[in-house]
Order: structure tokens, then sequence, then C-alpha cells
């Protein structure tokens, strides 16, 4: 009988260390963030679009979200063609990359070193899916400087994507610019 009355706040303290180690490892998966860089002021005639602000504060993050076979991101669209809002070009081969060529850039932590450089992706949203070949970081750790557009830092959880992307996809060129994505490495 003591046995069974022990019973509930055994089961009750194991249900607590299972919970903790639960958020624990919940925790460990999580992407915070590395630091704060203070925007300038672009010079005259050297940023279009979205342009740091100066004295704003932008986050950086040297991480991105755990990758899965569904992970989610933010789709934004991109040229890699010479002269587009890429910049130079692209940092895995150093060429420049045709708009209607399924490429992308992946923030920081994602890429990965390089690691994920030429490597394909598949790209899910709007009902349909293609495949894209990474050539490019979209710098989640520095911005607002010649090198990067005076643009600010990308957030953690982007896929920056040619326009064959959004295409490919199906999205009304009028729609192009931001959407929510799920995409996965690609064997």
């Amino acid at each position: 009988m003591n046995i069974i009355k022990g019973f509930p706040t055994v089961f009750l303290f194991i249900c607590f260390v299972l919970i903790i180690i639960d958020c624990l490892m919940v925790e460990a998966g999580t992407c915070k963030p590395s630091g704060k860089l203070r925007g300038k002021k672009p010079p005259p005639g050297q940023c279009d679009d979205n342009c740091c602000e100066d004295r704003k504060f932008y986050t950086t993050y040297k991480c991105s979200p755990p990758v899965s076979s569904h992970t989610k991101a933010k789709l934004t669209i991109n040229s890699f063609a010479a002269g587009g809002d890429g910049g130079g070009p692209s940092e895995c081969d150093n060429h420049y990359h045709s708009d209607d060529e399924p490429v992308v850039a992946l923030s920081t932590g994602w890429f990965n070193n390089k690691k994920r450089c030429l490597k394909y992706i598949k790209i899910h949203g709007n009902g349909k899916s293609v495949k894209a070949k990474v050539v490019d970081e979209c710098d989640s750790t520095r911005g607002c400087d010649s090198e990067h557009g005076y643009q600010p830092p990308c957030p953690n959880n982007i896929v920056d994507a040619s326009k064959a992307v959004w295409k490919a996809l199906g999205v009304p060129e009028n729609d192009w610019g931001l959407m929510d994505i799920y995409w996965s490495d690609t064997n």
C-alpha cells in the first residue's frame, strides 16, 4: 500500500524532470541575436531600397533556426545578375547569375560557412515547389556599408531568391517581395 501512496509524488517528479529536459532541448535549438549594428546614412545615390537609417540599431545573427525537412522561412527577391541589386558576384562561384536561373542566397546560419554552396534546396510556397541552387549568403552579421549596398543585415530566416524562383512558385509579379515559405535540403 505504501508503494501506491508514493506513486503520485514520484510520477509528478518524473513528469517535472521530463518537462525541464524538453524545455532545455527546445532552448538549445533556438537562435538568439548575436549583437547590434549601428546604421549610418548611405552616401547620396548609393542606396535605392531598404536602406540603413542613420543611428538606428539593427539586430545581427551568427545563426539561423534549425534546418528540418520543413524549415519555415521568409522568401525575398534579389537579382544576382550583373548590375542587379545583389551587388557583386555570388560568393559561391564568383559569377553573376541570370534572373531566369533559380538561385538563392541563404541567411548566414543556413549558408553555414559555404557548406551549402552550389547545392540545391527545395522551396515550397503558394501551393507549388521549386528546386533552387544556393549561390550566395544573405549576410546576417554585417550591413550598412558599401559591400552590402548600405542595406541592413539580413534577418536570420531569409531565402533571398531570383525572379525565376518566384515565377516557378506561380506568384503574381505584383505580389513579389516577401512571402512565407518552407524549404529543405535536397539530395
